[in-house]
């Protein structure tokens, strides 16, 4: 068995078990907290506590007009990388067609290859930018740990292997798109143990707390 065959074969295999099995634990471990039981009277409908859930949902993702001056160039860069990476992800043909297979539906409509590469290069440098702003703004450094900078690390490493795999530079073609995989796998096997599980909790987290706004009858 050569490279690519095991990159796609057995440890993308073991990597996908991972990310379900740790994926799933995550989630049933945060549905079945205790949660703690409220004595006083709720002050509004269920239909309201969706109502406000989804109202705090959309109004959470975007800092409040007195915060934007400090705030606002750090969210702006955050929701660049992150259009750029679902761009790259869900918009390349290669991975239109391993996601279609790997879900069992018909493929989509992509972007060119040439198109996709422009946006690859232009998030590869905005997630360059992130890490320049985690290590030179003191507060953020502070905060900063292993997890987010392992995470910058291997999501990093999945866009430069793909951008060489792309360009063909550096190894056989066969061999980048080994490593690619490989660097894919490696991802996925960390993505349930790190900070990259908040694709799964900030919306809920953001509706849960207007939620519990909206049953206090506080404002939002």
């Amino acid at each position: 068995m050569d490279l690519l065959s095991f990159a796609r074969g057995p440890a993308l295999k073991v990597a996908m078990g991972v990310f379900f099995v740790g994926v799933v634990w995550r989630v049933l471990a945060l549905v079945l907290l205790r949660i703690r039981r409220e004595h006083s009277r709720p002050r509004s409908s269920l239909l309201r506590y969706v109502s406000v859930g989804l109202f705090v949902t959309a109004s959470r993702s975007w800092p409040h007009p007195q915060f934007v001056k400090r705030t606002g160039a750090g969210e702006a860069l955050s929701y660049s990388y992150h259009m750029g990476l679902f761009a790259v992800v869900l918009l390349f043909g290669p991975h239109i067609a391993f996601l279609a297979g790997l879900l069992g539906i018909g493929a989509w409509p992509g972007l060119p290859s040439s198109v996709i590469t422009a946006i690859a290069v232009v998030t590869a440098t905005l997630f360059t930018g992130v890490l320049y702003r985690r290590v030179t703004t003191p507060v953020i450094r502070m905060i900063s740990n292993f997890d987010d900078y392992f995470t910058w690390c291997i999501t990093m490493l999945v866009m430069l292997t793909g951008l060489m795999t792309s360009a063909r530079w550096g190894a056989r073609y066969e061999t980048l798109l080994a490593i690619h995989i490989l660097s894919v796998d490696g991802l996925l096997v960390w993505f349930p143990f790190g900070k990259l599980m908040h694709a799964f909790y900030i919306m809920p987290s953001r509706a849960i707390n207007g939620a519990i706004l909206a049953r206090k009858g506080a404002s939002t």
